[in-house]
């Protein structure tokens, strides 16, 4: 088991290691092995309150700093993550039971991100607007919001908590995080110890770990954040932007919520190459990810070829051990999140679908599992599994293909397969979704492109100047030169 820095038993709070208020005790536990990796003492709402009021005051001076301040703190957040990379992997692998290439592919991710929000405060441009007559300038200015506030997920939790954290900080913001209780460390606290070697200012980065159920709500209808960034499912996302709306003062929200992704295989689609794509964008961190495949649609043509070379890739890859080289698909990452995926796959089976692949759950360890025959109309085809779990849907033709794929009330990310580029542009243009791939998996993010859904699957956009535009306020200013003759 890897050693833990012990100051991740605490809360980062105004720039201090504090102990949580809280009766309640975070139980770390390594999904894999099932290790305890440390005890946290959650973070109450007194915690919370010292938060926000920590990052409001840091607000009024880190939203004045000079733009040079703000990309060198930047650059050295960057630094410190490329030093410790390994560290921050084995630290994946053992909280949140990444696999050693998902573990990387995160933290690229991250630096990535990183890299594009140090370029915002030099983007963070004043306008001069053509205005209504010559005796009058009209100007438009693009200020930091205020106080943020993050949720982030246990799936990729040092990348997503990193999107909106680092994003928010070069704008001129401030922050208080809320990770997962499942990954409070690389989630939260990690961000912590890192923006503090990084030399950020009290208060300007807060991290609270404690129970959705005692803060998560007090968390969001707080008087203090202007916007809640919010990344998980549906059904909390929701409640989320209830409580948001709802509160006294009108929060603006930023929701990444769940996904329904379809993978779209043509009839004229590169087997061979569809087949890498399907179990790269499902099996992938166990198909714990949002944007992960949820279901392939396949042109009759075409699908019992394509089924027979999917079982041969399938059956294949390496299952078990996250920390072992090689290994695609390691454990789901808690005992809830298993009793789900159990019910999905029992109820696929009731449900008349053919389960053609499957093996003993182990452990957390639940090994691929592929369903033919499966009714669009049946939870198996309309219900996120977020786990390994792949069903398989028959199309006639391609107007029944794009049909099956937006029958659906998520809107995330899909792709298609087809080796006629232009058809697949017209066809990727057809999907009702915030993201489509052609000839490449679901899952992609990258930190210049919008990222985000339709439907149920989120408001807003992340990354590029769309995230800036979110996470910044404009102001409308005109100057009247020569007094107006008002008609009373």
């Amino acid at each position: 088991m890897i050693k833990v820095d012990h100051l991740y038993e605490n809360q980062f709070i105004a720039g201090q290691w504090v102990k949580g208020k809280s009766h309640k005790i975070i139980e770390n536990l390594n999904p894999y092995t099932q290790e305890e990796i440390m005890q946290i003492q959650a973070a109450n709402t007194d915690d919370v309150d010292n938060a926000y009021q920590a990052a409001s005051t840091a607000f009024k001076d880190w939203s004045k700093t000079a733009v040079d301040l703000r990309v060198d703190i930047c650059h050295k957040v960057l630094a410190i993550i490329q030093a410790r990379r390994e560290e921050i992997v084995d630290l994946l692998i053992s909280e949140s039971g990444s696999t050693r290439l998902k573990a990387n592919i995160e933290v690229d991710a991250a630096l990535g991100i990183i890299q594009e929000a140090s370029t915002y405060p030099t983007r963070m441009q004043d306008e001069t607007l053509q205005a209504a007559s010559p005796d009058q300038q009209s100007r438009v200015f693009r200020q930091a919001l205020g106080v943020i506030a993050v949720i982030s997920p246990w799936n990729f939790p040092f990348h997503l908590s990193m999107r909106s954290v680092i994003t928010a900080i070069a704008i001129g913001n401030t922050v208080v995080l809320k990770p997962s209780s499942d990954t409070p460390i690389t989630g939260g606290l990690l961000l912590g110890k890192i923006f503090e070697e990084a030399g950020i200012p009290l208060g300007v980065l807060n991290v609270v770990a404690g129970a959705g159920s005692e803060i998560g709500d007090y968390f969001v209808e707080h008087e203090t954040p202007k916007l809640i960034s919010f990344t998980g499912s549906t059904k909390v996302g929701k409640h989320v932007g209830q409580l948001a709306i709802a509160s006294r003062n009108l929060k603006r929200l930023a929701l990444e919520l769940g996904g329904n992704a379809p993978l779209v295989i043509l009839d004229d689609a590169d087997i061979d190459q569809s087949v890498d794509i399907a179990v790269m964008g499902r099996f992938l961190h166990q198909g714990q990810i949002c944007m992960s495949t949820n279901r392939i649609i396949v042109d009759e043509k075409v699908h019992d070829i394509f089924v027979e070379k999917l079982l041969q890739k399938i059956s294949s890859l390496k299952v078990g051990d996250p920390s072992v080289m090689g290994t695609i698909v390691g454990p789901i990452i808690n005992q809830q999140q298993i009793s789900s995926i159990k019910s999905i796959i029992d109820k696929g089976q009731k449900d008349g679908a053919k389960l053609i692949l499957s093996g003993e759950i182990d452990g957390n360890i639940i090994p691929p599992h592929v369903f033919t025959e499966v009714d669009p109309n049946s939870s198996l085809a309309r219900d996120e599994s977020f786990g390994p779990v792949l069903p398989i849907i028959k199309a006639s033709n391609e107007e029944h293909a794009l049909k099956l794929a937006n029958d659906t009330e998520y809107g995330l990310s899909s792709a298609v397969c087809t080796q006629n580029y232009e058809r697949g542009i017209r066809f990727a243009r057809g999907i009702e979704a915030g993201m489509t791939h052609i000839n490449d998996i679901t899952v992609d993010d990258q930190p210049n492109a919008p990222f985000g859904g339709e439907k149920n699957s989120g408001l807003g956009r992340f990354n590029g100047h769309w995230l800036l535009e979110e996470f910044t306020r404009t102001h409308w200013v005109t100057i009247q030169k020569v007094p107006k003759n008002y008609p009373i």
